[in-house]
């Protein structure tokens, strides 16, 4: 092995390490909570100095670009806004990510994704927008569509799918629709998520050899590496035939996860001017006893076992 290889090898175990680093990142900053977050990261200083560094500003910027969604669900409930968000990109691109991230500290009820699965036979002789209408806010709620009526203008186009014919229908039609729900009062943001070719490479070998992230590789999946080419020349129509002035499209630099998933969400923010809404001290009641109350015995047999 020459010096140009060891070069190599290196960097490809970096590489490694840091995404098998980023997984865990992802369940620790879903059960962090900032009054914990500094002895966690102290104590990581002493293994892993320069990284840590890193993901210490990444993770309290998170903190505060989430606070600010806080206040944003806030606004929006408050004064019964409609927000639809779209998140499209290559497989691998990080959407997923970064709408875990959204909706980690936001009400369900307030804040919810659209994650269609394959039209079925009777939604496939529906008008092509109709599914997706069914899931469209009222007043008080965001949803984030995880995928959206852009299929058609991606995997569907570029699998087969669709006819031609259909396809040239979509784009004749999406910027009316769009403008039509504009109109209608829903606030509507776009994003594109871009990756290079060599990230999503490495990534879909990510998933091939983690047990736990092979699920999310679908032989759809698979045969979408092989058409590269396919998909970034129906990217390019589907970005300047459904960029308008009332809906534009927004590009993700998405290779770096952390960033992406910073700079949407910072961008977001900025989609919907708000801000904080006043609310009252919550004040608990004390708790009232009755004397003749009393508690009746679980039997053992009802609890989970303690194998931890």
């Amino acid at each position: 092995m020459d010096h140009s290889d060891s070069i190599n090898e290196e960097a490809l175990r970096a590489r490694i390490n840091a995404d098998l680093q980023d997984g865990l990142d992802e369940e620790l900053e879903l059960e962090l909570e900032e009054s914990r977050l500094d002895p966690f990261l102290a104590a990581q200083l002493k293994h892993e100095a320069g990284e840590s560094m890193d993901r210490r500003v990444y993770f309290r910027e998170l903190l505060k670009l989430q606070g600010e969604l806080v206040k944003l669900q806030d606004w929006v409930q408050h004064h019964k806004l409609k927000v639809v968000v779209l998140f499209e990109g290559r497989d691998s691109a990080g959407k997923g990510g970064v709408i875990k991230r959204i909706t980690q500290r936001l009400n369900p009820r307030v804040c919810r994704i659209a994650a269609l699965p394959a039209p079925s036979e009777r939604e496939r002789s529906q008008w092509y927008f109709q599914r997706y209408v069914a899931h469209l806010p009222a007043g008080g709620e965001i949803v984030l569509f995880d995928r959206s009526w852009y299929n058609r203008a991606g995997v569907e186009r570029v699998m087969g799918f669709c006819t031609d014919e259909e396809c040239e229908e979509f784009f004749r039609s999406v910027p009316d629709f769009e403008r039509m729900l504009v109109r209608s009062g829903i606030i509507l943001i776009k994003y594109w998520f871009s990756i290079t070719d060599e990230e999503q490479q490495f990534r879909f070998l990510m998933r091939i050899h983690d047990p736990l992230k092979q699920w999310k590789l679908s032989p759809m999946d698979v045969q979408s590496r092989s058409r590269w080419e396919l998909y970034t020349k129906a990217k390019e129509a589907m970005l300047t035939r459904s960029h308008i002035p009332e809906a534009p499209w927004w590009v993700v630099e998405a290779v770096d996860k952390k960033k992406a998933r910073l700079n949407c969400i910072a961008h977001l923010l900025t989609q919907v001017p708000y801000q904080e809404i006043p609310h009252e001290p919550v004040v608990l009641p004390d708790r009232v006893h009755h004397p003749d109350y009393q508690r009746d015995p679980v039997p053992q047999d009802m609890f989970v076992p303690a194998r931890f």
